[in-house]
């Protein structure tokens, strides 16, 4: 099983550097549709767009459109919900009865659980008693495989970067690493939203956030050659060893 994540796109029409979002956007998707084998799916882990307006969605999903591979998505801070519900609605990962976009994906040795963790108004993350019921519903519904974990916030402190917690209240993010760790069967969780890459671990559970396809977005260090080029991540799954993590490097 391979699973294709990407994250801050960051798509938007009044910026200096739209275009360039824009190619770095189209450059992963063409790279991923070129990969032999094929991965299983694509994940957006958030900030698809930047002010959430329906035009930067029309031009994300005309994007995503061009993949080979079903797409999935959730919400990031800079994403409007409505729009979001409405420019994804052909996709039919999004249930209409849902106040929040979180849902499962069960067709895969490892159930993929996609959690919403965007605060209107707010760049930090959110987890209200309603999503935590949701999230213990999801967990419970089937303990016979692993489960790895999509959000847009890391649910943990992240060492790089100037502020290592990512969530609006620090007691709800303790709240969420409960449910997580007392699972029991939570194999890994996969992030965005800090710009920059790197892994952690909460309990035992690896937790790992990548960078912003944004090139012009991201930080961290990058040589010359490489610091205009888009990156995404491959999460290739092996029985033994859970799941190991590529960073692909676009044009390279």
């Amino acid at each position: 099983m391979i699973i294709a994540q990407i994250s801050d796109t960051h798509i938007a029409l009044d910026a200096q550097d739209a275009d360039q979002r824009i190619r770095d956007f189209e450059a992963v998707i063409a790279d991923i549709n070129a990969l032999d084998p094929q991965p299983d799916l694509i994940i957006h882990t958030g900030d698809i767009v930047h002010n959430g307006m329906a035009e930067e969605y029309t031009l994300a999903v005309d994007i995503l459109s061009k993949a080979n591979a079903p797409v999935y998505a959730i919400p990031g801070n800079k994403d409007e919900r409505i729009k979001m519900r409405k420019a994804f609605s052909d996709f039919g990962f999004i249930s209409p009865e849902s106040e929040f976009i979180d849902f499962c994906v069960d067709d895969f040795p490892v159930r993929l659980i996609m959690l919403d963790t965007l605060q209107p108004g707010s760049n930090r993350g959110d987890f209200c008693h309603q999503r935590m019921q949701n999230l213990a519903e999801m967990l419970g519904a089937d303990k016979s495989k692993p489960a790895a974990v999509f959000m847009h916030h890391p649910p943990c402190h992240i060492d790089v970067g100037p502020d290592p917690v990512h969530f609006q209240n620090p007691e709800t993010m303790l709240e969420l690493q409960d449910i997580l760790k007392q699972s029991g069967h939570v194999a890994s969780i996969f992030c965005g939203h800090v710009h920059r890459s790197t892994k952690t671990y909460m309990g035992e559970i690896p937790v790992f956030v990548m960078s912003a396809v944004a090139t012009t977005l991201r930080w961290g260090e990058y040589s010359e050659h490489t610091k205009l080029l888009p990156t995404y991540c491959l999460h290739k799954l092996d029985e033994n060893r859970g799941f190991t993590t590529e960073t692909r490097i676009v044009g390279i």
